[in-house]
């Protein structure tokens, strides 16, 4: 994985894990977990104007933003409702001396169910360029892409990007030390199962200020990028928005962290400390 490759795994999928392990079983339904059945939250923790932006840190360097946000849509997919959500990140600065990135990442979700129903990602890395369109009909378990290539799947699989918006749905309050959460997430014409590990409640303080978190590490494939499995750690906020706050990676030559920089349109009080 090349360092333009870990600085997008950073931006977009860290919260909802590096896919650590891939596997052709479909015994999966929409999530698996330890001991604990995690449920959904009562209150949906993201509402249409929710904007999340991230400024990316190599070393000392600033190396890139993100920007998530959530929209309304008029869409309809296979006659279900969707809420659609946006994913930008791009280079700055003396990064793009090296390489210039500039990648959007679109998912639309059944925003009564929070499946996946079709996903966009458009990738420019230096010239290096990426289309890809997956339509999910999760009636049937089928993905087809824009390859007209058809793919089985399991239950409530979801796209890179759904699938940080459907953890952040889920209720951790009964969430166990060391406890694993796994979703199955179709990435790159394969399903491949996303795991975090909960690792309890901190307080964090970053340049926008000090808030309560809850603690995870994704487990992440060891070898030429990372060191450990733990290698990747997130904090969320504490509170019903449950929003990437913290992201923080060791690799094999330095650490690479994203923090929130500013947000807007949250459908809940954050977990901000004074």
């Amino acid at each position: 994985m090349q360092l333009k490759t870990i600085l997008l795994f950073i931006l977009f999928i860290s919260w909802s894990g590096y896919p650590a392990t891939s596997n052709s079983s479909l015994k999966v339904n929409s999530f698996l977990t330890g001991s604990t059945s995690l449920k959904r939250s009562e209150k949906l923790p993201f509402s249409p104007g929710e904007k999340l932006e991230y400024v990316l840190h190599y070393g000392l360097l600033n190396a890139g933003k993100a920007e998530l946000s959530v929209y309304n849509t008029s869409r309809v997919f296979n006659n279900r409702k969707a809420i659609n959500m946006i994913g930008k990140g791009w280079t700055i600065g003396a990064t793009n001396w090296f390489f210039k990135v500039k990648d959007h990442y679109e998912t639309f979700m059944d925003v009564e169910k929070m499946e996946a129903l079709y996903f966009k990602r458009r990738v420019n890395e230096g010239g290096y360029i990426i289309n890809q369109d997956y339509f999910f009909d999760q009636d049937s378990n089928r993905v087809v892409t824009h390859e007209k290539k058809d793919f089985e799947v399991p239950d409530g699989v979801q796209d890179m990007l759904s699938s940080f918006y459907f953890m952040r749905t889920l209720d951790f309050s009964n969430a166990k030390m060391d406890e694993i959460f796994i979703v199955p997430a179709f990435v790159d014409n394969k399903v491949e199962y996303i795991r975090i590990k909960y690792k309890g409640k901190e307080e964090i303080e970053i340049r926008s200020g000090k808030y309560k978190c809850l603690k995870f590490n994704p487990l992440v494939l060891e070898g030429r990028v990372f060191k450990a499995d733990e290698d990747v750690t997130v904090w969320i906020s504490d509170d019903d928005n449950k929003i990437p706050v913290l992201i923080q990676s060791k690799i094999v030559v330095g650490s690479i962290k994203a923090e929130l920089s500013s947000f807007e349109g949250l459908a809940h009080p954050i977990s901000y400390m004074e």
